[in-house]
């Protein structure tokens, strides 16, 4: 069954050129706006796979539709396509949980890509961002095990299978505020921003790193 999309840009040439090309592939069109609004209302409605929105739209910007779906624990997966390489706006994005960040001008060459990524579960952003993701954070699994303690890297593994504290603290056996104090403290040891949702963004995006360390 093929992979169902709602796609939202303000510009009706971008957007029925994306549409055709997205169709080209074998995806499934359910529903195309020109504003935010009507976007997340589609999303709502029809609950698509993927979302697949230009940043800057009138009524809701895509960031703005993103950060809707993600309050509202919408289980379709956000994609964003922008002319903006602004590093805030990408900071944005990822607490949004968007899945993609994809600049227009490279659009057409990796979207396909960014698409099969998303429905894996997995993120994939331009790789004209490359150089500023690999200035963030990240550590060897040996390094994580040096830094946590097992339980921290329990935590950790939990989170980057998208389990919310209280569910982390029923299989633990603990509370849900010694969650939340672990998560302080490994957010303090990752050298993290303290942001609610930078953790489990983290640990979503080194999942397999996660994976690797030895409790």
């Amino acid at each position: 069954m093929s992979a169902t999309i709602v796609i939202a840009d303000d510009h009706p040439l971008m957007l029925r050129g994306l549409s055709d090309f997205i169709t080209s592939k074998g995806f499934d069109i359910i529903g195309s706006a020109e504003d935010g609004q009507t976007a997340y209302n589609l999303i709502v409605k029809l609950k698509p796979d993927l979302a697949l929105l230009d940043i800057r739209m009138p009524k809701m910007t895509g960031l703005e539709v993103a950060e809707a779906c993600f309050k509202n624990e919408l289980d379709t997966k956000v994609i964003l396509i922008t002319f903006d390489n602004e590093e805030h706006l990408f900071d944005k994005a990822r607490a949004c949980n968007v899945y993609g960040y994809i600049l227009k001008e490279f659009a057409v060459e990796e979207i396909e890509t960014c698409i099969a990524h998303t429905l894996k579960g997995e993120h994939y952003f331009s790789q004209e961002m490359a150089s500023y993701l690999n200035a963030k954070v990240t550590y060897s699994s040996s390094t994580l095990t040096e830094l946590l303690t097992p339980t921290e890297i329990k935590v950790v593994k939990l989170l980057s299978e998208k389990l919310t504290s209280t569910e982390i603290a029923e299989q633990l056996m603990c509370s849900p505020r010694t969650i939340e104090k672990h998560r302080s403290n490994i957010v303090k040891k990752l050298d993290l921003k303290k942001s609610h949702n930078e953790l489990m963004l983290w640990a979503n995006m080194n999942k397999d790193t996660i994976n690797d360390a030895t409790i």
